[in-house]
């Protein structure tokens, strides 16, 4: 059985337990009082007891002598009946005294009395009986010798009568002092039972206010917006124990919503922000495209224009040139607004190869290896052709050896990686950190150069996914090549329907 504490019991218990206890220590104090004043009033009642008892013998005493006299003056029944009842009244009162040998004056002096006492009864006794015998000669001897001892009795309770009142009068005087310490003390003892009870009453009732207080507090910084304070923790199962807990736990509660609140804010903030730099990332990269101010549709129907004119002279391959260009230059601007698949990515690559090739002759070698159940895979516009530009005109341009560029799509189980390798020039570890960080700017003013860099194809990716370190760069030093791999995550790219034929 789970022992029960103080603070697991109601408010009202513990109330109703305080006040028994203080009502039971009052109790307790005026019990004493009254315990300690009957005691005293009883030996004041033995002190009047003692001298009423020496007083009342000495009455009854001078009745059995009266009673004799009447007796022997008038000789009636009713005076006979009046000695018996007065000699069987005395005889109870000199049971009262003492018949012991004890060290004590007026105890030897109760014990001769009744002594003296028994000799006188037997005289009166033998003085009735000679009256009713007529025996006048017999009677007069012994109502002499009652007379005596009459005498010696009386004399002998007046010597008591003394002694009690001298002793009863010092016990009498002590007594009195008894009473005045007995009126000092009782007060003394009654304030500290006063004050013990409201220690008691504070000490117990603190326990009950003191969570009030801190909750007050409390609620007070919470008001203020303070929402990292609590209560300390109770296991109490009473009322306050019950409200601490709820306090606490509303608190938290309160602390959680308004950081999701704000977290969600800042979410959408940054969303917000997100998308601005997106719209000001894809027209950048239109505008950079645009700079010569020329009207696409203009250059679009004048480059179409030229492949008809080729073929109409039969130059073949003056015709699919200019057809790449006006479909790379199509693409460029109309996907500079919005999200593309792998596939016309891909193709935005071989176009722009194609034209390299025308311009340089062939001397561009470039290879690809794509899967082909990733070619519906959503990702941002222009983001290929980019690096392909980078592996050309800082890879593989101006080296004395052969240059290739490698192109790879692989699915694997939770992202698609893309990786554009090159036998080029290599990068240092500074570099490929500079690019990462957004540190090296591409110039637009290079004639191979679409305008879009590195540095739009990282932030765009960013936006677009909303995650950092989707782009990697892996180089062994200058002359080793480089190999950029972009990995797309498949959660927000799977929006394809695989194609049927893998």
């Amino acid at each position: 059985m789970k022992k029960l504490r103080w603070s697991d019991l109601s408010l009202v218990s513990k109330i109703v337990i305080e006040v028994g206890v203080l009502a039971a220590l009052m109790f307790t104090i005026n019990m004493l009082f009254y315990v300690r004043i009957n005691n005293s009033m009883q030996e004041m009642d033995d002190v009047y007891a003692s001298n009423a008892q020496i007083t009342e013998l000495g009455q009854v005493f001078e009745d059995v002598q009266d009673s004799m006299y009447q007796y022997l003056k008038v000789k009636s029944s009713q005076a006979l009946m009046d000695y018996y009842q007065n000699e069987a009244k005395y005889r109870q009162e000199l049971e009262k005294l003492n018949d012991q040998n004890i060290e004590d004056s007026v105890k030897l002096l109760e014990k001769k009395i009744r002594k003296m006492s028994e000799s006188y009864l037997s005289c009166t006794a033998g003085t009735v009986a000679a009256k009713r015998g007529r025996n006048v000669e017999k009677y007069k001897l012994k109502y002499d010798e009652s007379l005596e001892l009459y005498s010696y009795i009386q004399s002998s309770m007046d010597e008591l009568n003394k002694q009690l009142f001298k002793e009863n009068s010092q016990t009498y005087g002590a007594l009195r002092a008894v009473m005045k310490y007995l009126e000092i003390s009782n007060t003394v003892i009654m304030l500290l039972g006063v004050v013990c009870g409201m220690i008691l009453l504070i000490m117990a009732t603190r326990g009950m206010f003191r969570p009030l207080t801190n909750m007050a507090e409390t609620a007070q910084l919470v008001g203020q917006g303070n929402f990292n304070v609590k209560m300390p923790p109770t296991d109490a199962k009473d009322e306050l124990g019950v409200v601490t807990r709820a306090f606490n736990t509303m608190v938290e509660n309160l602390g959680l919503y308004i950081a999701r609140t704000k977290a969600g804010m800042e979410k959408e903030q940054q969303m917000m922000e997100r998308e601005l730099l997106m719209e000001t990332h894809l027209k950048e990269a239109q505008l950079k495209y645009l700079q010569s101010q020329i009207n696409p549709h203009f250059l679009f129907n004048s480059l179409n224009a030229g492949a008809q004119l080729a073929m109409m002279e039969d130059a073949e391959k003056t015709s699919i040139f200019v057809e790449k260009m006006a479909d790379f230059f199509r693409y460029n601007v109309k996907k500079g607004e919005e999200d593309a698949t792998l596939e016309e990515e891909l193709e935005a690559v071989d176009n722009y190869i194609y034209i390299l090739n025308v311009r340089f002759a062939g001397d561009i070698h470039f290879s690809k290896k794509v899967e082909c159940d990733v070619e519906n895979v959503r990702v941002p516009s222009m983001i290929l052709q980019p690096v392909v530009e980078n592996a050309v005109n800082h890879g593989i341009r101006n080296i004395d050896w052969e240059g290739h560029i490698e192109l790879s799509v692989e699915r694997w189980k939770d992202h698609i990686e893309i990786s554009v390798r090159d036998n080029g020039q290599g990068m240092t570890k500074e570099q490929i950190e500079k690019v990462l960080s957004k540190k090296i700017h591409n110039s637009s003013s290079e004639g191979d150069s679409t305008g879009i860099g590195m540095n739009n194809v990282i932030s765009r990716l960013e936006l677009y996914y909303e995650q950092d370190g989707l782009m990697e760069i892996y180089s062994e030093g200058e002359g080793m090549g480089t190999e950029v791999v972009i990995n797309i995550p498949v959660e927000r790219s799977e929006n394809n329907v695989q194609n049927p034929a893998c």
